[in-house]
């Protein structure tokens, strides 16, 4: 049995990640060896992408996670996707198979066991997703796949929310809208899948006037646990889902896809809280 892995993390900005302390310790209580290396590039290209991706291919890599702001762009450079990650088009964990890249998804199969909780209190209600990139279409997926009423799609860009939009028709209903306002009309909850409020970040993606007590706010990010949004919602009344349990499924997932081996989540979850304890200061 293999009792040594390398993985790792490509994206930007990622040197507050709580990632390699949840995949080490994870290895450590099973009685193997994971050294799991931030691959820090701002502005990467396709060549750039391509070169990293490489290198990941020839240098014993287990498999490398992806975040922002490549979750779309290092498609184009594998070998195969799983279902799932191709039915989204946008992968967070890349698993080495021989001389092979394939790319998996497990923000929708972390944010799935995320949400659940919540989505049970409201189903089959609409809810407001914010955002329409890597991470937002794994949550749109994962959202179809709970039985909720309606999907209503914001980003910035209008387009790539019509796009979401179009590649979720046969399976929930879904639409993009204009405006934050719309989204959010009527909606039992909402979802921030931007990467607005991750540090250095400061800003809410929501205005804090739309936030209001009979409604559920869930964040993607984690870096603060608390963005500016989710002590907004707080302080609205609303009920608020922290980036804490995607972190923790999500890695879980893609431990077990390196590794091979059964993730102990509990390992990884205070590993995660121990790095944020470290960091940031959580309100009460």
């Amino acid at each position: 049995m293999r009792d040594r892995f390398l993985t790792g993390l490509i994206g930007y900005p990622i040197a507050q990640s709580a990632a390699p302390a949840m995949h080490e310790q994870a290895a450590a209580a099973l009685g193997v060896h994971c050294h799991y290396q931030l691959i820090e590039v701002a502005g990467a290209g396709r060549e750039d992408l391509r070169a990293m991706l490489e290198g990941v291919r020839r240098l014993g890599f287990a498999g490398v996670n992806v975040t922002f702001p490549y979750k779309e762009a290092v498609v184009d450079w594998l070998d195969d996707l799983a279902p799932d990650a191709r039915a989204i088009g946008a992968v967070n964990t890349i698993v080495v198979d021989g001389a092979r890249l394939v790319g998996h998804n497990t923000d929708a199969s972390g944010f799935k066991r995320a949400i659940e909780p919540l989505l049970a209190t409201t189903p089959s209600r609409a809810i407001a997703l914010v955002g329409a990139g890597g991470v937002g279409k794994a949550i749109a997926f994962a959202l179809a796949g709970l039985g909720v009423g309606e999907i209503r799609i914001f980003d910035a860009d209008g387009a790539k929310a019509a796009q979401l939009a179009g590649q979720l028709e046969g399976r929930v209903t879904a639409r993009s809208v204009t405006s934050i306002a719309a989204a959010l009309e009527g909606a039992a909850g909402l979802v921030n899948a931007t990467p607005v409020g991750m540090l250095p970040n400061r800003e809410s993606p929501v205005p804090e006037a739309l936030l209001r007590q009979a409604m559920w706010v869930a964040d993607a990010v984690y870096t603060p646990l608390w963005t500016p949004l989710l002590t907004s919602a707080k302080a609205a009344g609303a009920t608020v889902l922290t980036g804490r349990d995607l972190a923790i499924n999500a890695a879980a997932d893609a431990f077990a896809l390196f590794t091979a081996l059964t993730p102990p989540t509990d390992v990884m979850g205070n590993a995660f809280d121990a790095v944020m304890a470290a960091r940031y200061a959580l309100p009460a």
